[in-house]
């Protein structure tokens, strides 16, 4: 079977909905499927099954689409057609410009469409119109969404519920989606490691992610300046992002002294096992499988309890999880777990066990399995 995956973002393995792309490509080649990918990554122009478009140039908004390091796909009839003809079934991760026009197109070709929903409404108003926090806006851009992408579409993916739940509110209809994790690679897994000397004697606590305004990271700075085992915790950063230079500041006013790196994913596993606690600050997230990969290896989390993310679910016990945006609770909740090292261990335990629903190759044939039956479909 010939599937054709379009992303409108796809590059470095810098965000969740490029890697989501990149397994999915993998999952589908491991199954014996013949894959094409649309996308503007120029370094993959001339390589088998690559179809390049352009990027394009959004004027007053192209400093933020840089700084997040991401480049926006521009639609190309001629190369679409190439991709999209012969396609048994299509596959668009993005609600976006290639991703429409690829839509449309299937729908007069009479192809079998599916497609991701890896896009909050919220991702796109924090960045481009600082309205985040406005509902009726947000219902807009997600009315948006299904007026101009979604109603093409056979079946979408869901990674949640929660996201599920949440559109289908916004659009007041039922859609025909499955909800199918992005999964968690079996590399994460508990396992012992030698710390850095300059860690021996810290409480590290870990906080994943990119460094954007939703991700609200400076939160966990704040928290620990509040606690009072403040000199004995180290806060390390994995990840990179627009907002660095904010939270830098944001340590210093704090005297805290945090430390940011990119890690690739086999160093990622290493990091996860050297933490003591792992904290989640965003508060717009659709699954964050960062925070399941430190919670398959063990890792006890304390998490924003923010109704615009899935993440909030993942709390086994209310301490767990510290009120929306709540500094004061962060802190209380950090010390806590400093202070009951038994029952931390205890907890650790129990999420290691919880993440087994989301092992990845079980997710992974659940999407193959997904883009097989899509491609049944008879389109008139």
């Amino acid at each position: 079977m010939i599937v054709t995956v379009v992303a409108d973002v796809f590059g470095q393995a810098n965000n969740g909905t490029t890697i989501a792309a990149m397994h999915l490509i993998d999952a589908l080649q491991n199954a014996g499927h013949s894959v094409r990918v649309v996308c503007a990554d120029q370094d993959k122009k001339g390589k088998d099954g690559y179809y390049i478009v352009g990027t394009y140039w959004v004027g007053p908004f192209q400093s933020i689409v840089d700084k997040n390091g991401v480049s926006l796909a521009k639609p190309n009839i001629t190369t679409l057609n190439e991709a999209l003809s012969g396609s048994d079934e299509v596959h668009i991760m993005m609600p976006f410009a290639v991703g429409k026009a690829a839509a449309k197109m299937c729908q007069e070709k009479h192809i079998p469409v599916s497609a991701g929903f890896h896009v909050q409404a919220e991702n796109v108003t924090a960045h481009f119109f600082n309205l985040m926090s406005s509902s009726w806006v947000n219902h807009m851009v997600y009315r948006s969404f299904w007026k101009q992408f979604y109603r093409y579409v056979d079946v979408i993916h869901y990674p949640t519920q929660f996201i599920r739940n949440t559109f289908e509110n916004a659009i007041h209809q039922k859609t025909n989606g499955v909800v199918i994790s992005n999964g968690v690679s079996s590399r994460f897994h508990k396992k012992e490691v030698v710390r850095p000397k300059e860690w021996q004697d810290k409480f590290v606590i870990l906080c994943t992610g990119r460094f954007s305004k939703e991700k609200k990271q400076t939160l966990l700075i704040r928290a620990v300046a509040m606690s009072k085992y403040r000199d004995q915790i180290q806060i390390v950063f994995a990840g990179s992002g627009p907002r660095l230079a904010e939270m830098q500041k944001c340590a210093k006013k704090c005297h805290v002294s945090p430390e940011y790196r990119f890690f690739r994913r086999d160093e990622l596993v290493d990091m996860i096992n050297c933490a003591d606690l792992y904290v989640h600050t965003s508060q717009i997230e659709i699954e964050a499988i960062s925070c399941l990969e430190a919670l398959s290896c063990g890792v006890v989390p304390v998490i924003n309890n923010s109704p615009k993310s899935a993440t909030r679910d993942f709390a086994l016990h209310s301490e767990n999880l510290f009120r929306l945006n709540d500094v004061k609770d962060l802190s209380h909740k950090i010390d806590y777990w400093i202070e009951h090292p038994t029952e931390k261990a205890k907890v650790s335990e129990e999420y290691q066990h919880y993440c087994g629903q989301f092992d990845f190759d079980r997710c992974m044939q659940r999407m193959v399995t997904l883009i097989e039956d899509t491609a049944k479909i008879q389109r008139k």
